[in-house]
């Protein structure tokens, strides 16, 4: 019954979306609320505006927009609407450009644009979104379009809103024969985009060349009232349903743009630089959309290589879309792609994903000329992690070594796929990370296009993979063996920095329990220091900084904790388990337990189960897998 009341609140709802009115009514609705006249490119960058903008600590925005669907591309989503989008709102030249999103396969540009145009459809309903048009126009007419040029001045003078277009065709006529030149008395409708309904969001798909007709784009006439109207001249004679008829007021896709025949992409030049397009025997119709398509490289550097192209070429805008070359975000596209299935009964053991992740985020990633920088610490510095000689301001720097670094590499939907595999053909009802290496590695030995020396190099990302899952695997069990974690780190971490704070400046440190006065506690700064290479020469400088980083911390009054300092939270963490590695390693690859080792891998279990997101089966693999290692 909750249900049926939602239908009818649903209903309720579109009823009170429906508006119908004169020409005079909309004049009151645009002088209350000026917006609703704004054309395409303004109402989508309004929508992603609309819908929140995050500010990153790196400077750059996040448009939250997009958040919930492409992950890892930041800021190619920022150049995006703040290059094209913004300066297209602001009535600037850029709005007269075909976006097109050229990159690699399954890299987002389809969603991207399916994302546009399912927020445009759902804007469209709010009040801030709201579209108006004369009611029965094919093409959804902005009403204002009625006013002649001759009072436009006036208009703009009194209600401060700017007048762009024609009427058409249709509603030219219309106007005539319908209301006697009478615009007072036009209908306007609310309208709602909606891409199913053919209503201002058009998608224009090639096909074969030698069938596919310039009618899909730009209507037709239709024949069978030819002998009523007399003429194919007459609008009532013609079809305006072509894809960019019915996309004035919103957007059109055009799908694998550069795989057309040149005739179709003809239309878009006048379209792109005059917003207005030749269809049947009628004089140019003005359309306020936004065309955006997309292709991929190769297809790409073909077009341009072909000077008959230079024309349309000026007026395209080419926008990168890359691949995501950061774990963290590479991790939730396969999470989101596995939660849109129905394998819900299927557990996926903690950091499955996430070698799948390094795998295909190694793959994308070029080589530094940098001296000490290779792939893996590329990797980690690139998803937020300082590594031992850089930093995230060395970020930039990297970055533009390689322009075009994220267009080629191991494509999302090659690594879902084999996860799928994993996930359907798995007996235990659950998948751990070594059956996802596994299933990768399968799929590059029966891909039939990928040369020897690439496949070498796949499976030596696997490889890579693997080693950093052995740390991650050590880590975690370690981590579940200690008692208190948290509370043993934070303790080894202030005695550490009481220690450091004495030794910089040059005092003695107070035994807390006898009170006595004592040297700082050399052999315990070196234990922790030493388990991330920090040598002897180079500990006053390391502990020099530490303390500089504990006062602007404490200038900022925020807390300075084991983890505000990345090299500092790995030496306490390796130290920690350096200390309770024997104890790990005796009870995890004890064949024959004795009651006491028993109890602790019951309770090492039961801690990876409630704490660390592991099921029965993955927990007790993940601690025979750990008892292995160790023993190596």
């Amino acid at each position: 019954m909750d249900f049926v009341k939602r239908l009818e609140e649903f209903r309720s709802l579109e009823k009170q979306q429906a508006w119908e009115g004169t020409f005079i009514d909309y004049l009151q609705i645009v002088k209350e609320r000026p917006w609703v006249t704004q054309l395409a490119h303004a109402r989508i960058y309004n929508m992603v505006k609309d819908a929140g903008v995050e500010t990153l600590e790196s400077g750059g925005k996040r448009y939250k927009f997009f958040s919930h669907e492409l992950f890892g591309l930041d800021k190619t989503l920022e150049t995006l609407v703040e290059e094209y989008f913004h300066p297209a709102a602001r009535r600037l030249d850029v709005r007269k450009r075909i976006l097109l999103l050229m990159g690699p396969v399954s890299g987002g540009k389809s969603t991207l644009v399916a994302m546009l145009k399912k927020g445009l459809e759902q804007y469209s309903k709010t009040m801030q979104g709201a579209v108006y048009g004369i009611k029965h126009c094919p093409m959804h007419e902005e009403p204002l379009h009625l006013i002649p040029r001759e009072l436009r001045s006036e208009f703009e003078a009194e209600y401060g809103v700017h007048i762009e277009g024609e009427l058409c065709p249709s509603c030219r006529m219309m106007l005539e024969q319908e209301y006697g030149g009478n615009i007072e008395n036009v209908q306007v409708e609310r309208v709602i985009l909606s891409e199913d309904k053919r209503v201002g969001i058009g998608t224009f798909t090639p096909s074969d060349p030698k069938s596919q007709d310039i009618a899909d784009l730009t209507g037709s006439i239709d024949f069978s009232t030819i002998a009523e109207f007399g003429s194919e001249s007459d609008p009532r004679a013609y079809r305006f349903d072509g894809e960019l008829n019915i996309s004035n007021r919103g957007v059109m896709e055009f799908q694998e743009m550069l795989k057309c025949d040149e005739k179709f992409l003809w239309n878009l030049l006048s379209l792109s630089q005059e917003g207005n397009f030749k269809a049947g025997r009628f004089a140019l119709i003005y359309a306020d959309e936004m065309i955006v398509a997309h292709t991929n490289e190769n297809e790409y550097k073909a077009f341009i290589s072909n000077k008959k192209n230079e024309a349309l070429q000026s007026r395209i805008i080419v926008m990168k879309i890359p691949y995501n070359l950061k774990v963290s975000e590479e991790i939730k596209i396969y999470d989101k792609l596995i939660k849109q299935s129905d394998l819900k009964d299927v557990h996926i053991a903690p950091h499955a994903l996430k070698v799948a992740s390094i795998f295909s985020v190694l793959s994308r990633l070029k080589d530094s000329k940098k001296q000490g920088m290779d792939v893996v610490k590329k990797m980690k510095l690139y998803d937020g992690e300082d590594v031992e000689g850089f930093k995230q301001k060395d970020l930039s720097e990297l970055q533009a070594e390689h322009l075009d670094e994220g267009m080629s590499g191991v494509d999302p939907r090659y690594v879902i796929n084999r996860l799928s595999s994993s996930l359907i053909r798995t007996s235990t009802r659950c998948i751990n990370p070594l059956d996802v290496l596994r299933g990768i590695k399968d799929g590059l030995e029966q891909h039939p296009s990928i040369t020897k020396e690439e496949r070498e190099r796949l499976l030596n990302f696997i490889s890579v993979a693997r080693k950093e899952y052995d740390e991650l695997a050590k880590k975690e069990v370690q981590k579940a063996f200690v008692y208190s974690y948290e509370e043993s780190a934070r303790i080894l971490f202030d005695n550490y920095l009481d220690n450091v704070e004495a030794y910089c400046n040059g005092v003695k440190i107070k035994d807390p329990i006898t009170d006595e006065e004592m040297d700082p506690d050399e052999k315990l700064m070196r234990s922790i220091e030493e388990q991330i290479g920090v040598t002897e020469s180079a500990k006053k400088t390391f502990r020099e900084e530490i303390l500089i980083r504990l006062s602007s911390y404490a200038r900022k009054n925020k807390r300075f904790d084991y983890r505000s300092h990345e090299r500092l939270r790995e030496a306490v963490e390796k130290k920690l388990f350096a200390d309770l590695k024997d104890v790990v390693k005796i009870t995890t690859s004890t064949k024959t337990p004795d009651a006491e080792q028993l109890k602790r891998i019951n309770e090492v279990s039961a801690k990876l189960i409630d704490e660390y997101g592991y099921c029965s089966i993955c927990a007790n693999e993940l601690l025979k897998y750990v008892g292995s290692l160790l023993n190596r």
